[in-house]
């Protein structure tokens, strides 16, 4: 064993010890980090508006402080980004997280010094929980890799601006540098396909033993590693052991993935975000991630069913319950306040509290109320290719609501890997079945005769790829939405067939 491997085995189970304190008291820790969100923040510009010095419990935090999205906390983020200080957190942030908008174009989300070191710290400790519960280590001593953004950043007023990704990538602790991979030249390329391709270049005879980064975008590359090499991803790096990665579910992933490994690797999943580090996969053997409830981030919680009602509930962590899709809201030391970040998760653990996105509550079909969300179409993707010769690459659902003929259905824009492949009407069945199963709505729709069972659009090959090229959106975190209520990603890849 190496002095690192040594070393690593040493702290990992001094932060094991230090999460296992937290995660044992998650309501003490979370008042705890309320009181210290509410008394930091009782003189900026926010908290004078919204009465901070009058908070005491979460009934006046809700009271006082309602929900907002990025829309409606855009005032004050404006303040900060022309350059005043003490607006929503005391003092300037650190940086912008740049994000890209629906409705307000570029997104400038603070990073403040207090909220900058729990991302760093976060992807870390997912690390150290992972080597504390399994006893590996012997990938410490190999080369690593993040697929991410460039660290290049702008400035405005003072203020560096760039995307989350590339700011982090300034963050990677001094004993990794070494074994980080690729070099700084390379990533800073803006376009994504060349940036994989040097990546490719640099890595290809290297040692690799960690690989992180989106789904999807780590799959290109281990399509241009076997391109240029002949060989599967698992034979030129035969000490691959860790994937670690965030921003879409794995599964209707990990076949494709494990196809060009050429054998399975364990993985980590992180949930981070430009708003916070929420989340990570704490267990191998346990369901969900580990919510992040010492990270500076308190959390409320409102039933995504109720969400839209005009005075939803909101609860602390104290209330949730299992198995119930939530809308999540965050007060956090960046100065986001009551904060709806569009994503839904449900609880499949309460002792410790572990979480699992299930969606975007913009992201769902509900046409004619059925409400399907992002968990149910992949759970479906997952049971009907179970046992079958059948790979997609990529998909995402929309409505037709008004077919040329018959009634309306939900259209499943799907892009395959084998051209060759079994019944497709079988498949489409099966996705429909796993669909009713878990839609008690849908089911209603379906046996009532109001919609008609799915219909699959085959997606031409590359065909979300240059979807996404044409959004300028190809690689980096950006992802294809599962399913929207409407059909502007659909259109446009009919187009592309």
């Amino acid at each position: 064993m190496s002095l690192k491997s040594f070393g690593a085995k040493i702290f990992a189970s001094y932060i094991a010890g230090k999460i296992k304190k937290w995660a044992d008291n998650p309501l003490e820790t979370q008042q705890k980090v309320f009181e210290k969100l509410i008394d930091a923040a009782q003189y900026t510009n926010f908290g004078n508006d919204h009465h901070f010095d009058k908070i005491k419990t979460h009934q006046d935090f809700v009271k006082h402080v309602p929900i907002r999205d990025y829309e409606a906390l855009k005032p004050y983020v404006d303040k900060m980004v022309a350059g005043e200080a003490d607006v929503l957190w005391p003092g300037k942030p650190l940086y912008f997280a740049k994000t890209s908008g629906t409705t307000s174009g570029v997104k400038y989300i603070p990073l403040t010094k207090d909220s900058m070191k729990t991302h760093p710290n976060s992807a870390r400790n997912a690390i150290l929980s992972y080597i504390a519960e399994t006893g590996n280590t012997s990938f410490v001593d190999g080369k690593m890799i993040f697929l991410q953004g460039s660290p290049i950043m702008t400035e405005k007023n003072g203020i560096k601006l760039g995307r989350l990704s590339g700011i982090v990538a300034h963050y990677v602790p001094n004993y990794l540098q070494k074994n980080r991979l690729p070099s700084l030249e390379t990533n800073c390329i803006e376009d994504w396909e060349h940036k994989v391709d040097k990546i490719v270049e640099e890595t290809i005879d290297q040692d690799m033993t960690l690989i992180g980064g989106i789904p999807p975008w780590v799959q290109m590359y281990y399509e241009r590693l076997i391109q240029k090499s002949g060989k599967t991803v698992g034979e030129l790096f035969k000490n691959y052991q860790l994937f670690v990665y965030g921003g879409v579910n794995y599964e209707p992933y990990r076949r494709k993935l494990e196809d060009l490994i050429g054998r399975s690797v364990d993985s980590i999943e992180l949930y981070p975000a430009s708003e916070g580090f929420f989340a990570f996969q704490d267990s191998q053997t346990e369901k969900g991630m580990l919510l992040q409830l010492d990270n500076g981030i308190f959390y409320e919680f409102i039933k995504a069913d109720e969400f839209f009602n005009e005075n939803p509930t909101r609860i602390t962590i104290k209330d949730v319950q299992l198995d119930v899709n939530y809308v999540m809201i965050i007060s956090t030391t960046a100065g986001l306040w009551a904060y709806n970040i569009g994503d839904t998760v449900i609880f499949t653990s309460l002792k410790p509290y572990r979480v699992m996105v299930s969606g975007r509550i913009k992201h769902f079909i509900s046409a004619f109320g059925e409400h399907v969300i992002g968990k149910e179409v992949e759970q479906a993707m997952l049971e009907a290719s179970a046992g079958t010769d059948i790979k997609v690459t990529e998909f995402t659902v929309a409505p037709q609501v008004a077919p040329q003929s018959g009634l309306p259905y939900h259209e499943w824009m799907i892009e395959f890997e084998n051209e060759g492949m079994g019944d497709l009407n079988a498949f489409a069945k099966a996705l429909d079945t796993s669909l009713q199963a878990q839609n008690s709505y849908y089911f209603d729709l379906i046996e009532g005769k109001v919609l008609q069972p799915l219909k699959i659009t085959r997606v031409a090959k590359d065909g979300f790829n240059e979807y996404m090229k044409s959004q300028g959106k190809l690689g980096g975190q950006n992802k294809i939405p599962r399913l929207s209520n409407d059909r502007k990603i659909a259109d446009l890849l009919a187009v592309k067939q």
